[in-house]
This record gives C-alpha cells, sequence and structure tokens, in this order.
C-alpha cells in the first residue's frame, strides 16, 4: 500500500498496464482521478473486469504517473478540471404533518423530488 502526502485531494493519475485477454496480450494507458494511488489502481481493477472480463491475476502494472491536468488525454478526466463546474441542487421538502396527510388522493403522485 501506497501512502499520499495530500490523502485529501483529488489528484490525477495514469496508468500503463498489460493484460492478458482470452485471445492475446494487449497493452493499456488508463487515467483515473482518485484522492490516492490505491484508490485509481482499485478502480482500474473495476474497470478492467467489467469493461474487458479481465481477471486481476492476467493484469500486470508497468508503470503509474501522477498527471498533471495539462498533461490529461481522456475526456472523462478533463470534464472534471473546469473551475466554474457545478452540480444540481435537489431541495427536499419535509413531509407533511399527519393530519394534512391522506390516504388517497383524487390526483396523480409526484414522482420527482422538487
Amino acid at each position: 500500500e501506497l501512502f499520499d502526502k495530500g490523502p485529501r485531494k483529488v489528484k490525477n493519475y495514469g496508468i500503463w498496464l498489460r493484460y492478458q485477454s482470452r485471445t492475446n496480450t494487449h497493452n493499456m494507458y488508463k487515467e483515473f482521478r482518485d484522492v490516492n494511488i490505491n484508490g485509481a489502481v482499485s478502480q482500474m481493477y473495476a474497470e478492467m473486469a467489467g469493461r474487458h472480463r479481465a481477471h486481476p491475476n492476467t493484469i500486470q502494472i508497468i508503470n503509474t504517473a501522477s498527471l498533471k491536468s495539462s498533461d490529461c488525454k481522456r475526456d472523462h478526466v478533463t470534464e472534471m478540471h473546469d473551475n466554474n463546474l457545478k452540480y444540481p441542487v435537489v431541495r427536499k421538502l419535509p413531509m407533511l404533518t399527519k393530519n394534512l396527510r391522506s390516504t388517497f388522493q383524487a390526483k396523480r403522485p409526484m414522482t420527482f423530488v422538487r
């Protein structure tokens, strides 16, 4: 297990790897965002199992590197580099009190959160 100096800051990691598929050996480069290198390697193993059906014992990590944001190539990593990135705010309304609620209503239920 590797320990980082700043474990609370999200960083970009590049991983070069080789894996054995059912037919051949493939080389790959993947990028991940995580707070430490251990999390990025765990993401890599999960993604390789999901996307490529690669078992952990067939994956060889060749190199890992911490990347600057200008060095990142993959879209799913670079889209998070925008300083004006905003997320939607979900406002949940409190439930009505028991005396205002009814068991049966004449209108359709609201299936989304206001």
